[in-house]
């Protein structure tokens, strides 16, 4: 047995069919009486519903999240909860809805509760993300993560498939990184594989049925164990890379990382054979790189950074990107290796070590 650390998180889990209607209570627990909802365009009506839910608790709704947290979308949800007397934030929807409270949190302590409508997995972590001038800066802080998450799967039955699908394999990325990190410890470990078997599992049924309740729960529950790994353990080269590509190419964030996971897995794989053996056990396949890989085509999610949006001549610079800044992985992050990573994954290849 290896030495490590474990500290239990500190978020308040609320899970189930039906949980939305506990909202008013994880509000007032807060001892709030004033909450910002926060969500994207395209989800006002379910910021609505939440407002109607809360009542009197409602101080407004600002529905300018955007992917990647655009430091001017931070800065003018700030602005929107000082104006409005805001003492805590709701953010309903995905990754980009949570980014957006946790910008608020970071600047100003607000406490942030999170209605995941994806399985992003952020709410479970203490990161945030902000975009400046095209380029996405990370960081941890206690401040941002929230304080309770409510996870009612009957909010992701109106998912689009393929969303679904792009969003899960999200998931599984964070399990699959977390099990060859360095800080990894034996509980951790297994929430990996625990969350890698359900997010994976729960796809073909959603595949038939995308109203599946009792598939979306599993696929939620997935989302919940891979995202407090995410939370737990120190990011490696597939998180840094998707960030990169993201942040400095505004490519769809899930998407992204569907395409990167094979080929960050293959680069890795000879540097972790014990890590990348946990990872093949859930999906039930030999090889977790080519697995991974084989169910994203089985699924139609996507493969190719070209079809998400990446243009070819930004390639060299994401490799650029990708060195500049070491940080922890099981093989040493290599230039050339990596431009012949990005170059796989642009056209779609299978990929290789």
């Amino acid at each position: 047995m290896q030495p490590f650390v474990y500290q239990s998180p500190a978020t308040r889990v609320i899970f189930g069919a039906g949980t939305l209607a506990r909202l008013p209570d994880e509000v007032a627990r807060l001892g709030a009486r004033r909450a910002l909802v926060l969500c994207t365009p395209e989800q006002r009506d379910g910021a609505e519903r939440v407002a109607a839910l809360l009542g009197q608790r409602a101080a407004g709704i600002f529905d300018r999240a955007a992917m990647h947290v655009p430091i001017e979308s931070a800065r003018a949800a700030r602005e929107e909860a000082r104006r409005l007397d805001a003492d805590c934030a709701v953010a309903i929807g995905g990754g980009s809805t949570t980014g957006l409270g946790k910008a608020i949190a970071l600047d100003s302590g607000l406490p942030i509760i999170a209605v995941p409508t994806t399985y992003a997995g952020s709410e479970m972590t203490p990161i945030y993300g902000l975009t400046e001038g095209g380029v996405k800066r990370t960081g941890r802080d206690e401040r941002v993560r929230p304080k309770s998450v409510i996870y009612d799967p009957e909010l992701t039955l109106s998912l689009p498939l393929a969303m679904t699908v792009a969003s899960a394999f999200n998931a599984i990325a964070h399990a699959a990184e977390g099990l060859y990190a360095p800080d990894v410890n034996p509980v951790i470990a297994l929430m990996a594989e625990e969350g890698i078997r359900a997010s994976a599992a729960a796809l073909l049924p959603l595949r038939s049925d995308p109203r599946d309740i009792d598939a979306r729960a599993d696929a939620l529950y997935g989302a919940w164990l891979c995202g407090t790994v995410l939370g737990a353990i120190t990011m490696g080269l597939h998180h840094k890379l998707c960030h990169t590509l993201g942040g400095s190419f505004n490519l769809p964030h899930a998407e992204v990382h569907a395409v990167v996971l094979p080929h960050a897995l293959a680069y890795n794989a000879p540097a972790a054979p014990d890590a990348m053996a946990r990872m093949a056990r859930p999906l039930g396949v030999a090889d977790a790189a080519r697995g991974v890989f084989d169910l994203a085509l089985a699924l139609g999610a996507p493969t190719s950074l070209a079809a998400i949006g990446m243009p070819g001549d930004g390639l060299d610079r994401a490799a650029d990107l990708a060195v500049q800044n070491q940080y922890p992985n099981p093989r040493p992050l290599e230039r050339t290796a990596l431009r012949a990573l990005l170059q796989r994954a642009f056209e779609g290849a299978a990929p290789a070590a």
